[in-house]
């Protein structure tokens, strides 16, 4: 290396370190108080704010899916360590197939041909249906929510943070050569500090643009999460329904396995369940095995109603039977039949069809 060449190059090192000692010394004085500092005007503060909001509340709503999705802490580890080493995370069996395998093995052990048996083995693939709905829905969240989250912070937030730095450094640049000018006293140092302003008001407001037209893009970037969202309560809205559906079919297949013929639930699923009306203290005796029918009529029940006893009948929201009145009974009940079942139901829970 010639001499002219290792002279240029410590010229560039030393200027190089000239510009961060400025900097340094910028940035203490202005702590300090003792040095002015370029203020960004209101829209563009009012920018920047934006950004940082999106980025603290992108990777707040991010984690807190994550771990809705995942609640095992140990198991969230495990997986982001597979996809540091970008390798496929583990196909990993969910808490409701582990539940329903259970119960699956329980009835047959108890013998499917039993009632408890039977109902344990339909418990079981209830809820591995459950199970495998709940897999759809947190893979279709992953790909359709968390993913497009993460990709905005690891792709437009990190190059909006690095042009934001660049922007502060062009700033402390600006400042420093302002500080200087103030501060030359030969003829000389001032033009060469005027030089430099000049140079250091151009750079800034390059930078200044350039990080400007990326944060007004996260005006888009909220637009794009709003569909995300959009289709993760979608995605969460069909596992719900799928869930709910599964329960009511289990009911309706459980329900000649509970006490006086009727629904051992105590949970109305229907939507818009009334509360039971309240018996009458001291019923008319009624004959339940073998009640003489009088003009019976199809009905369609209304909501879901639990039986109280035996000589009522567990209802289920949307199932005909047939009804008909009873001699003595209270008014306010009428006697229901469903295959061989038979129980007094109350009026208000019914729609008598014509």
């Amino acid at each position: 290396m010639d001499l002219n060449s290792l002279n240029a190059k410590f010229k560039k090192v030393a200027g190089g370190a000239s510009t961060v000692f400025n900097r340094a010394v910028q940035f203490t004085e202005e702590k300090l108080g003792t040095a002015e500092k370029t203020e960004l005007d209101a829209q563009f503060e009012n920018l920047m704010q934006r950004s940082d909001k999106t980025k603290l509340w992108t990777e707040t709503i991010l984690k807190q899916t994550d771990a809705l999705l995942q609640p095992n802490p140990n198991q969230r580890m495990e997986d982001l360590l597979y996809e540091k080493l970008e390798k496929k995370k583990k196909d990993r069996i969910t808490q409701y197939e582990i539940l329903g395998n259970a119960m699956i093995d329980a009835g047959n052990d108890f013998g499917p041909g039993t009632s408890y048996g039977n109902a344990l083995v339909k418990c079981g693939q209830a809820q591995i249906q459950i199970g495998n709905a709940e897999r759809v829905f947190v893979t279709s969240t992953a790909n359709n929510f968390l993913q497009p989250l993460s990709n905005f912070l690891e792709g437009d937030m990190k190059t909006i943070l690095k042009e934001k730095k660049i922007l502060e450094t062009k700033r402390l640049d600006l400042d420093a050569c302002k500080s200087r000018l103030r501060k030359a006293k030969s003829l000389t140092s001032q033009s060469q500090a005027e030089t430099d302003l000049r140079i250091a008001q151009s750079e800034f407001d390059r930078q200044a643009e350039i990080t400007r037209i990326l944060l007004d893009g996260i005006n888009s970037t909220h637009a794009h999460h709003l569909r995300c969202l959009n289709e993760f309560i979608e995605a969460q809205m069909t596992f719900f329904a799928q869930c709910q559906q599964y329960m009511v079919d289990l009911q309706r297949q459980l329900g000649g396995y509970s006490v006086g013929g009727g629904s051992s639930s105590n949970n109305n699923i229907s939507s818009g369940t009334l509360p039971a009306p309240l018996h009458p203290s001291a019923p008319p005796s009624i004959e339940v095995t073998a009640p003489t029918p009088t003009e019976k009529r199809q009905a369609k029940a209304l909501y879901d109603y639990d039986a109280a006893d035996s000589s009522e009948l567990s209802l289920l929201a949307d199932e005909l039977i047939m009804v008909y009145k009873v001699q003595g009974l209270d008014p306010d009940w009428l006697m229901a039949e469903r295959g061989s079942q038979r129980g007094k139901v109350p009026v208000t829970y019914l729609k008598v069809l014509e």
